[in-house]
C-alpha cells in the first residue's frame, strides 16, 4: 500500500470520526434544549398554579413580623425577666407533658416502623429477591405506605380509634415503614455481591445470605437512616396534634386558633428546643454506633 493510500485512509477515518462527533454533539444539544424547555415550562406552570409571587411574599413580611413580635413581646426589661418568663410559661407542666407524649409517639413509631420497613426492604430489593410477585407486592406496599402523607393517615386512623396519641402513632408507623423500607431497599441494592455468592457456594439459604452477607454491609446505613428518621418523626409528631392525634401539636393549634400569641411563642420555642436537642443526641448516637461498627469490621 502506497503512502498516498495510507494517508487517504487515515483522512477518511478522521472525517468519519469528526462526522460522528458532530452528529453526537448536535444530538446532545437538542436533548439539552428540550430538557431546559421542559424544565422552564414545568416551573412556569408550577408558579402559576401555586399562585407564588415574590411581591405577595414581600407584602406579607410586615404581618409576619407582627406575628413574631406579638408572640415574643413578653419581656419589658431585664429587671423583671424572671417573673415575666414564669408568667409566659404559665402552662409549662401541661406543655411539657404534651412534648413528652410527642417524643414517645416519635420513638415508638421509629422503632416499630423501622423494624417492619427493614424486614420488608430485603424482599423489596431486586438483587436479593428472585420471586417477582413477592418483590412486586413488597414494592407496592411500601409505595402506598409512604405516598399517603402521615397527617392523612392520622385522619384515617382517628375514625376507628378516636382522637388521641394512638391514631398519631399508627399514622407515623405506617409512613415510617414506607419511607424506611424504600431507603433500606436502595441500600440493599448497592451491596457487594461477592459475600452473597460465597454464602450460596457454601450451601446457605436466602435467610443466611441476608444475615451473614447483606446485613453486615448495610447496618451502618440502616443506623444512620434510623436516627435521621427519629428526628423527622419528632417534628411529624407535632403536626399530628393538628388533627387531634395527640402531642404538643394539639396545644399549638389551639393557641393559634384562639390567637393566644404569647402561648404560641412559648410552645414554638419548646418545640424548637426539643427538636434541636433530639437532633444533636441523634447525631452523637449515630456517630458512636457507626464508629463502633466500622471498628468492628
Amino acid at each position: 500500500m502506497t503512502v498516498e493510500a495510507v494517508t487517504t485512509q487515515q483522512m477518511s477515518a478522521v472525517e468519519q470520526f469528526e462526522k460522528h462527533r458532530s452528529a453526537y454533539g448536535a444530538q446532545k444539544r437538542i436533548y439539552l434544549i428540550l430538557f431546559w424547555a421542559a424544565f422552564l415550562i414545568a416551573l412556569t406552570l408550577s408558579v402559576l398554579q401555586s399562585e407564588f409571587s415574590i411581591f405577595k411574599v414581600i407584602a406579607a413580611l410586615p404581618r409576619a413580623g407582627s406575628f413574631i413580635h406579638n408572640s415574643y413581646a413578653v419581656f419589658s426589661g431585664w429587671d423583671n425577666i424572671g417573673p415575666e418568663f414564669a408568667d409566659w410559661y404559665w402552662g409549662i407542666e401541661k406543655w411539657a407533658d404534651a412534648v413528652f407524649v410527642s417524643l414517645l409517639m416519635a420513638f415508638t413509631a421509629t422503632v416499630v416502623g423501622t423494624t417492619i420497613g427493614g424486614l420488608i426492604s430485603f424482599v423489596a430489593s431486586s438483587n436479593l429477591m428472585s420471586n417477582y410477585p413477592l418483590y412486586f407486592v413488597a414494592r407496592r406496599t411500601l409505595e402506598i405506605a409512604r405516598t399517603v402523607p402521615d397527617i392523612v393517615w392520622a385522619m384515617i386512623f382517628i375514625y376507628p380509634f378516636g382522637v388521641g396519641p394512638l391514631a398519631g402513632v399508627l399514622a407515623l408507623i405506617v409512613h415510617t415503614t414506607g419511607a424506611q423500607g424504600k431507603l433500606f431497599s436502595e441500600v440493599n441494592e448497592n451491596v457487594d455481591f461477592k459475600p452473597i455468592e460465597g454464602i450460596r457456594a457454601s450451601g446457605g439459604n436466602w435467610f443466611e445470605e441476608i444475615r451473614f452477607a447483606v446485613y453486615p454491609q448495610v447496618l451502618p446505613n440502616f443506623l444512620s437512616y434510623s436516627f435521621w428518621r427519629l428526628a423527622l418523626n419528632v417534628q411529624a409528631a407535632t403536626v399530628m396534634g393538628f388533627v387531634a392525634a395527640g402531642g404538643i401539636g394539639y396545644e399549638l393549634i389551639t393557641a393559634i386558633k384562639l390567637m393566644y400569641f404569647l402561648d404560641v411563642g412559648a410552645i414554638l420555642l419548646m418545640i424548637i428546643g426539643t427538636v434541636f436537642v433530639i437532633d444533636m443526641l441523634s447525631e452523637k448516637c449515630r456517630h458512636y454506633f457507626i464508629g463502633k461498627e466500622n471498628l468492628g469490621q
